[in-house]
């Protein structure tokens, strides 16, 4: 089974269709995927709490600034 690619789109709705962004982004989440299963590993063998784990890396996304937003 294959994964559906992403669609990417700006504010307004519209696509982005610039391939080497679509791949950057893809890199990107891949990159953070793996550091993310990387910490959720750790924490159990540490013997933290598996829901623990998942709520601080939920916390942790839900903090990042957008240094272009005006007004944040």
């Amino acid at each position: 089974m294959t994964k559906k690619s992403t669609i990417w789109r700006r504010d307004d709705g519209t696509i982005v269709a610039c391939t080497e962004k679509i791949k950057v982004m893809k890199e990107n989440l891949d990159e953070l995927k793996q550091a993310a299963q990387d910490a959720l590993e750790d924490g159990l063998l540490m013997e933290v709490s598996e829901a623990q784990i998942r709520e601080a890396l939920h916390q942790m996304i839900d903090t990042l600034v957008n240094p272009y937003q005006k007004n944040h």
